[in-house]
């Protein structure tokens, strides 16, 4: 089980984030503990990893946030500062706030984005990092798809609604789930409003954040060159429509140490509770941890 924990930003908002503690001091190192801080995509929460935070709890604490206007953290009154900068600077306060002195970051998309320029602006708290599809550089197509939905689906009234949006949305990253898994998947990204009805667990207004930022971004490759020093873990999925086999053979030129795994049957992106992808997240970890 986690426990709850929640925190403010530099300007006042709640946050939130579930705490997957080890079980016991014996299962992490004494001298600096390793901590697996997991973060999730775009318009994603923490309960993206309620498969995986419990697996890893059996050795290591697990730190899986909500971003600020999604899950149980407070929606940010002022939409623009929906930003990957905002982003980092209410992490840094939630490790100070948790004694997080090392951690290895498990990021997912954006989440991913974000483990990168932590890894770059402390290399010296973060002693690994798993990248879920996602890299230095984006494939417009998914940028495309993604824009043209986040913040603008309709509402719905009933959970079987709910499931038909969410599969009408996904069906193509998750071609091979089944009705049950569906059914499932879609509490992870809808709650029940007062009135009983499921309502999207983020605030629509990231959505408008995301399509006014984005053709402002730059290169990230100057970002991904300063983790050199950083042991580096790739999962695509085969599908994917965000991280392209060109920029992926590209970033293991750039850091030959990096390693991979593609998940079949995926797209954007894997579920991280694919047995390949526990294996390979397992023994990663195992080797930060020794």
């Amino acid at each position: 089980m986690y426990r709850e924990q929640r925190w403010r930003s530099a300007d006042g908002l709640e946050l939130y984030c579930r705490v997957y503690d080890a079980p016991s001091p014996e299962s992490v190192s004494a001298s600096r503990p390793l901590t697996v801080l997991c973060l999730p995509g775009l318009s994603r929460n923490s309960r993206d990893f309620e498969v995986l935070g419990p697996h890893l709890a059996a050795r290591y604490r697990v730190v899986c946030p909500d971003l600020r206007g999604r899950g149980l953290s407070a929606r940010d009154p002022q939409w623009q500062n929906y930003h990957p900068g905002t982003y980092i600077a209410d992490l840094q306060r939630m490790m100070r706030a948790l004694d997080l002195e090392r951690v290895a970051i498990i990021g997912t998309s954006l989440g991913g984005l974000l483990a990168m320029m932590l890894g770059a602006m402390v290399p010296e708290r973060v002693a690994g990092i798993v990248l879920n599809d996602i890299g230095p550089e984006l494939d417009p197509k998914g940028i495309d798809r993604i824009k043209s939905h986040t913040g603008l689906l309709p509402p719905v009234t009933t959970w079987d609604e709910a499931v038909e949006q969410y599969r009408a949305v996904n069906g193509n990253a998750w071609p091979d789930l089944s009705d049950e898994t569906w059914s499932r998947l879609v509490r992870r990204s809808y709650r029940a409003n007062g009135a009983g009805i499921p309502v999207l667990d983020c605030d629509p207004r990231v959505g408008d954040a995301l399509r006014s930022a984005s053709a402002a971004q730059g290169s990230l490759w100057p970002l991904f060159a300063r983790l050199q020093a950083i042991p580096l873990l790739v999962i695509r999925g085969a599908l994917s429509d965000i991280l392209s086999v060109s920029t992926l053979e590209r970033m293991q030129r750039e850091k030959p140490d990096l390693e991979r795994l593609t998940v079949g049957n995926r797209g954007h992106v894997p579920l991280l509770d694919e047995p390949q992808a526990l294996t390979a997240i397992d023994r990663f970890l195992a080797r930060l941890r020794a």
